[in-house]
């Protein structure tokens, strides 16, 4: 039985945009800075504040498609070994999560665990997130963070040194999809 959660009936969004806020995150965390470069942060914000609500509405669903994108990985890498996608990440994200209360207010994380959790188990995160109404402002910092720990992940699970891997992840899979 089909749910309305499908990933068929989710759109794809703006991945591209996305893919450049997250690949810009895992930069900054990578280079060692403890928090964003104020310059940077102020590009994107007049990068989104650009893109109209038309455009922010695309993001969003972009977002939501790398969280996608990124669980079908982990969920694919975890099942060769018996593993739950669901059992071994989410609850260490969420801890993460815990442990930066200026990013996830408390009232966010279980909105955050439910992408995560809708994803692990090959439902669209934007379309679970859509039963419960509009995205919220509250809710914005809190998904671009989700996507950025949860790409981090990827690079950690993957083992590879590519600090990158989780973005050419992506990127690849987009160039194949524009081939195809």
């Amino acid at each position: 039985m089909s749910s309305p959660c499908d990933p068929q009936y989710a759109p794809a969004g703006d991945v591209s945009a996305a893919l450049m806020m997250i690949d810009s995150r895992l930069k900054a965390v990578n280079d060692r800075r403890s928090k964003t470069d104020p310059e940077q942060r102020r590009m994107v914000d007049q990068f989104a504040a650009s893109m109209g609500a038309a455009g922010l509405s695309e993001l969003l669903d972009g977002t939501c498609t790398l969280i996608y994108m990124h669980m079908s990985w982990l969920r694919s890498a975890f099942e060769q070994h018996d593993e739950d996608v669901v059992e071994y990440v989410v609850p260490t994200l969420v801890a993460t999560m815990r442990m930066m209360p200026k990013t996830y207010r408390p009232e966010v994380i279980p909105t955050m665990a439910g992408l995560l959790i809708a994803a692990g188990i090959g439902l669209s995160p934007n379309l679970w997130r859509a039963q419960y109404g509009p995205w919220t402002a509250a809710e914005m910092n809190p998904l671009e963070a989700t996507a950025a720990l949860l790409a981090e992940h990827v690079n950690r699970v993957s083992g590879s040194n590519d600090p990158s891997f989780a973005t050419r992840l992506i990127a690849d899979a987009l160039s194949e999809a524009d081939q195809g």
